[in-house]
């Protein structure tokens, strides 16, 4: 990769990292969709460049959610317990989603990741949380829970809030607990996700090898992405305690329709 690329990578993790701490979102939605623009198609190819950026998407998350897990456990908000009741089911959900995306074709991986970017911008839009209206469910109910947090979030290379914070709101449980909470999934569900992604891409014709990737993971990108994104989402959680984040977040949900609607033309023009 020349150095244009990498260092629009790096701003790209820049942004990602110091949206994430401002407006408490998951920075997948947003690093997929540019990681198709920015990573050179010369070096992946065209079937291959939406599951590499998703695998990609999800690998940085590994990185990014011990700095959040660190800060929520700081302030005792983290519910550890049901932490251990939906990680197992996180483990095998994600492992099992990253081998489901490694046998969709480029059309429905993307169709996939554009209808939740969809709903993403349009709950974002709408800003209401969901109302509380039962108690968590026991270890079974965690672990069937987990397992289906952890097949979307590989599908889509994001860290599960999504989907884990309006469940566990629904469940009663604080918000500043779910979004504690869903902090600590995220790790989870990165790496199990990225080892499944390594594991679904490991010598595909097409793919290069290490140093550029490792599987579906592209290596630099994730190099660049990461490192970024970590220095700068601690800068963004500061801005949030002094500033209004309301207009922002429309803002951002502007975005993600912009990105749902590339998202959609990537499926189309995989037909």
């Amino acid at each position: 990769m020349d150095i244009t690329i990498i260092a629009l990578l790096a701003l790209l993790g820049c942004f990602t990292g110091f949206m994430a701490g401002l407006l408490g979102i998951g920075g997948g939605l947003i690093i997929t969709p540019f990681l198709i623009m920015l990573i050179p198609h010369s070096v992946i190819g065209p079937e291959y460049i939406t599951h590499v950026a998703i695998a990609t998407s999800l690998a940085t998350i590994a990185f990014t959610s011990l700095s959040s897990v660190r800060a929520h456990h700081k302030r005792g908000a983290v519910m550890w317990k049901l932490v251990a009741g939906v990680a197992p089911g996180i483990l095998i959900g994600s492992f099992l989603g990253a081998q489901i995306a490694g046998s969709l074709s480029t059309f429905w991986i993307s169709l996939i990741f554009s209808l939740f970017v969809g709903m993403s911008a349009y709950k974002m839009f709408r800003n209401r949380a969901p109302s509380a209206s039962r108690e968590l469910p026991k270890l079974p109910g965690q672990f069937g829970a987990g397992t289906v947090i952890g097949i979307l979030s590989a599908l889509i290379g994001a860290g599960g809030g999504f989907i884990s914070v309006p469940w566990m709101v629904w469940c009663n449980v604080k918000m500043h607990n779910a979004v504690a909470t869903s902090a600590a999934f995220g790790f989870p569900i990165a790496f199990f996700g990225t080892v499944g992604y390594i594991v679904s891409g490991w010598n595909l014709p097409g793919l290069p090898g290490w140093p550029i990737n490792f599987g579906y993971i592209c290596i630099p990108a994730l190099f660049c992405v990461s490192a970024t994104s970590v220095l700068f989402a601690p800068l963004g959680a500061k801005v949030a305690h002094s500033i209004n984040v309301k207009p922002l977040k429309r803002i951002f949900a502007c975005l993600l329709c912009v990105l749902c609607a590339y998202m959609l033309f990537k499926a189309y023009s995989a037909l």
